[in-house]
């Protein structure tokens, strides 16, 4: 945290500023020994994002698995945000039987939907949320090019714009929601 005062004796109060560059850093290096529980599951770590993915064969598990993170996070010092905190049941829609469902998390809300990584996605794997809204905003971005172009941008420009706006936002994660498009 910088305060813009300096002084000898000046005490550090907080931590990593969010979004800061070195955050992720710190959060891998932190994190390098969170680890499930059980096999089979996983803890997905990516930047400051943790995932804990477990099958539906160790679904009695979960309950554990938290209480395994909140332990590991209160050895090191940190807090769970609870309310960034989800979970979503992800189920094949085209299963004809009926599955039971594990019991919720305390604390920490079922969610139909999620974003990961800034990509929507259904608890049945579908991304046509995501898709939906990247047209949204490509056409809005569209009509911020015109606007560009009456008030007297070159095609270049235009052109720049295009590319790293729409073009690039197109592009973010296409392979991982490209094989939801229909032909």
């Amino acid at each position: 945290m910088f305060s813009g005062e300096e002084s000898s004796t000046a005490s550090i109060s907080a931590s990593i500023i969010q979004r800061s560059g070195i955050r992720p850093a710190t959060f891998t290096v932190t994190a390098a020994d969170l680890k499930p529980l059980h096999p089979g599951n996983s803890l997905v770590k990516f930047a400051h994002d943790t995932y804990l993915v477990v099958p539906s064969v160790n679904a009695d598990t979960c309950h554990q698995e938290m209480d395994n993170i909140a332990t590991w996070v209160a050895a090191n010092n940190l807090k769970l945000n609870e309310l960034k905190s989800k979970e979503i049941i992800f189920q094949n829609s085209r299963q004809r039987t009926a599955v039971t469902l594990p019991q919720p998390l305390p604390n920490i809300s079922s969610e139909n939907v999620v974003k990961i990584l800034e990509i929507t996605i259904t608890n049945h794997l579908s991304a046509s949320e995501h898709i939906h809204q990247v047209i949204i905003d490509s056409a809005q971005s569209l009509y911020a090019l015109c606007l560009l172009r009456y008030h007297g941008m070159t095609e270049i420009g235009l052109h720049a714009v295009f590319r790293v706006v729409i073009v690039l936002r197109l592009k973010y994660a296409s392979p991982a929601w490209s094989k939801f498009i229909m032909a």
